[in-house]
């Protein structure tokens, strides 16, 4: 049965070419109450989640054609398919690999082998989020130059629209939403993962890399404290 607070029979693309591992997951996904697709290419996941729309993607990223992190590219820069939440499931366990994978606009990265239980529960955190942020629409934030729109998932410096991952977005609303509190690198990470995520903590430091980057001169207000962690600052 799905978990409370999950979209009833949401539906799960997955992009894998080991057909055994592939057949695994729709059976464990079927299971847990989810409608399940499935495709060996990356050709075809473009195809498929901008003909079905899924609510998201399990993407491997050593495909055959174009790999996982040219297909997330494409994705997110296709309004039909930005807003699909997209788990890079994959063998690959350095950090640089990590970090790519969140940059490339993935909302999280599974490394296999894993838990079934856990990808489920990553996969419900994911969904809930997308809910949640439906049911109560949330003010702007407005600073000097700088507007962070949650509902819409938008930031603008000086009216012009700047492109962040979601992972990126999420790190900004956080710090922006209790300006000059500080934050500790793993209380950043545990926001944005919703769940125990099993990665260091320096990538929270390459996400504000990322993020102050493309803030440009907006880039003033986040704030690092050394020894602790950052904050946005006003």
């Amino acid at each position: 049965m799905p978990t409370s607070g999950t979209p009833a029979r949401a539906k799960i693309l997955i992009v894998e070419d080991d057909v055994s591992l592939q057949k695994s997951l729709a059976f464990i996904l079927e299971e847990g109450g989810f409608k399940v697709q499935s495709t060996q290419t990356g050709e075809e996941a473009v195809i498929l989640a901008r003909k079905e729309k899924p609510d998201l993607i399990l993407l491997d990223l050593v495909l055959p054609g174009i790999d996982g992190y040219r297909v997330c590219r494409i994705l997110r820069k296709d309004p039909q398919t930005a807003d699909i939440f997209i788990i890079m499931l994959t063998g690959k366990r350095k950090i640089e690999d990590i970090v790519l994978g969140l940059k490339e606009y993935a909302d999280d990265y599974v490394i296999k082998p894993f838990e079934p239980r856990i990808l489920i529960a990553r996969i419900h955190a994911l969904l809930r989020r997308k809910r949640t942020s439906g049911d109560h629409a949330r003010d702007a934030l407005d600073f000097e130059g700088l507007t962070i729109s949650p509902d819409s998932y938008e930031v603008r410096i000086d009216g012009k629209k700047i492109n962040l991952t979601r992972t990126e977005f999420e790190i900004l609303s956080l710090l922006a939403g209790k300006p000059n509190q500080v934050f500790t690198r793993s209380r950043i990470l545990d926001h944005v993962r919703e769940d125990n995520y099993s990665i260091t903590e320096r990538v929270v430091d390459y996400q504000i890399t990322g993020i102050r980057k493309k803030l440009g001169r907006a880039r003033k207000y986040i704030q690092t404290v050394r020894g602790v962690g950052y904050k946005f600052e006003e």
